[in-house]
Formats: structure tokens, sequence, C-alpha cells
């Protein structure tokens, strides 16, 4: 990145030296005001094109090699079950259906709010669904439907999944949600593998996400896996367990937010086809045998694979307050609850 402080000559020797530069790549600054003559931009401003070049001043410019070419967001519903183990209640204390809504409502947004950024990724929305009333999953589809995204919703098919295997609780119900839910990752899993072309979103329908979320999410995967020439795992909640203990982690730049390394997460992360693939062993384990902590075999992956969380965080997960993968720091909870209202 090339510092110019200020060019005194005539104003067509000016826009001779800018074109000039934009033909050979450079990228150049006027630090008086912070203003990209070759961008036409505030260096304030986003300055990532994705899939071409990653802007990040004072640092400079990555050329991008690891292009995004789909999204697939697969999202698990159930509004009928509050939380699958649990008989906590949730902040905000609400109907799950509201949890569900919202979350379905902050990843239509987000993508909106980038759409013209994000022309060039084919992106399709799946819902995978087990016992919602029938009056939410015609909201769910009518929410879906007045976009123009690519949408399924498919219904969960618990009787063709008699692999799975859960732990005995002594308590029926419990058991029975705990089945469903690994049905259901077991299926998003499925559609990843045999359906999905690039990068997969799994989430789950308590995460509330920022109207930047997808777009930083996108643009600094392409940044990072660039730069450390590998594909990752990606999550978007800034956990407040990662403030309990004292471990390193490496710090990335991404496009606007700090991203590091975590070595545990839930079940809403963002991934290659490539590397459910190549994990595709431990994945189901985590689908077809209950383990403890549930997303075991998921840490175990990332023993050997990036996995990165931003700071501050891109998503609120809507759990109870006192819980260590709950609630984020230093984020607005109640600004991002309502701007996402159903």
């Amino acid at each position: 990145m090339k510092t110019i402080k200020n060019i005194n000559k005539p104003s067509f020797l000016k826009k001779l030296f800018v074109k000039l530069c934009r033909v050979i790549g450079f990228e150049i600054i006027d630090q008086s005001n912070l203003y990209l003559p070759t961008l036409n931009k505030l260096a304030s401003q986003n300055l990532t094109s994705l899939g071409e070049k990653n802007i990040s001043i004072p640092l400079g410019k990555t050329k991008i090699s690891r292009e995004v070419k789909s999204l697939s967001i697969i999202i698990k519903t159930c509004t009928s079950v509050n939380l699958v183990s649990q008989n906590k209640k949730r902040i905000f204390e609400q109907e799950k259906s509201e949890y569900t809504f919202r979350t379905i409502n902050s990843l239509i947004n987000s993508l909106k709010f980038n759409e013209e950024k994000l022309k060039n990724i084919k992106i399709k929305i799946y819902i995978i669904d087990h016992k919602s009333k029938k009056e939410d999953l015609k909201k769910i589809n009518s929410k879906l439907n007045i976009t123009n995204f690519d949408y399924e919703i498919i219904n969960l098919k618990l009787e063709k999944l008699n692999q799975i295997k859960t732990i005995k609780k002594g308590n029926p119900i419990i058991e029975d949600n705990m089945k469903a839910t690994m049905a259901s990752i077991y299926t998003s899993f499925e559609i990843a593998k045999n359906r999905c072309d690039d990068l997969v979103y799994f989430v789950e329908d308590d995460y509330i996400h920022k109207k930047e979320s997808i777009f930083e999410m996108i643009s600094s995967y392409e940044k990072i896996s660039t730069e450390l020439g590998r594909d990752l795992f990606i999550c978007p909640v800034d956990y407040p367990y990662l403030y309990k203990k004292l471990e390193n982690s490496y710090i990335f730049i991404g496009n606007k937010y700090h991203w590091r390394t975590i070595d545990e997460s839930l079940l809403t992360f963002l991934t290659s086809k490539s590397l459910v693939e190549k994990h595709w062993k431990n994945l189901m384990l985590m689908s077809e045998n209950e383990h403890y902590p549930f997303e075991a075999p998921l840490h175990k992956i990332y023993e050997t694979e990036y996995c990165l969380s931003p700071i501050p965080s891109l998503a609120m997960h809507c759990t109870n307050i006192n819980s260590i993968f709950g609630l984020s720091p230093n984020i607005d909870w109640s600004k991002l609850w309502d701007e996402n209202k159903s």
C-alpha cells in the first residue's frame, strides 16, 4: 500500500496518475483525509471485492485465491421445543417460535443488506424442520417466499434414521428431543455432502445475526483462507466461555472484524463442503451417537483444523443468560433482538 501525503500537481496529472495505478494494480491513499482515489472510497468504507481482493488499512491488499462460489445456509428448526435437555428459560422469555422467526429474519436481513456485493455467489436456504406447528411453518414459508433467495423446507423423517443412539436419561421426552436433534444434524450433514457445492453454514434456530454478518463471514473466510492456504471453520459468536479460561489464540484480521482461533463451539458454524467430506467420520459420530459434551467429535476436528470466532460477536445466541455458550460480551442484545422482530 503506497501512501501519498499531498499531490500538489494539476488535476489532470492526478487523474492520469490514478488511472496508471489502477492499470498496474496499485492502491493509493491520501493520508490527509484517508481517501483512496483508485477506489473512490474513504478508508472507513468497505474496500473488499469478493473473489478478487481484500484491503485492510494499513496492512495492504490480499489478492484472493480462495474464491467463494456458493453459500448454502442450513437452518434446523423446531418451534415446539424450548430447550432440548433443559427446563430453563431463554433470554427475553418468549415462545420458542419467536426465536426461530427472528433467526430467519436476521439471516434474510443480513443477506439483503449486502445483496449487491453477494450477487456473484449462489445462495440457497434449507430449512430442516421437526414438529413445528402448521401455522409456524406457514409463517416461515411466507418469510422466505417474499425474498429472491432459493429455498427448500424439509420435514424431518425420524423413522428413517434408526441408527441414531442416545444416552438413556430416564426421561422419554428429553430422549425423544435429543434423537430429533441428532436426526436433524445428520440430515444437515447429508445435505451438505450431497447437495451443496462450496461453503455451508449450519445454523441452529436461536442465533440472531447482525446485518453485516454474512458478508463479514464470507469476506473474512476468503481472506484468511487465502493467507493460510487452507479451508476453515468459522463460528459467528464470541462465546463468553472464551473469557473464562486462559488459553493462547492466534488473531487474524478479517474484513472489518478481528478473528481468533478457538477449540470449542456449538453446532452453528460455517465451513466448506471439502472439510465436511474430509471429516465425515467424526461428523457422523456426532450425529449417530450421543456424546458428552455433545459436540466432542466436532472439537476433535478443531485439533487439526482452524476454527475462528469474531471479536466482537456477529450473532447472539439466545439461550439462558447464565450459559457459558450464551450472550456475547459488549454487544447491544436488546437492539439486535428488536431489529429482527417477526
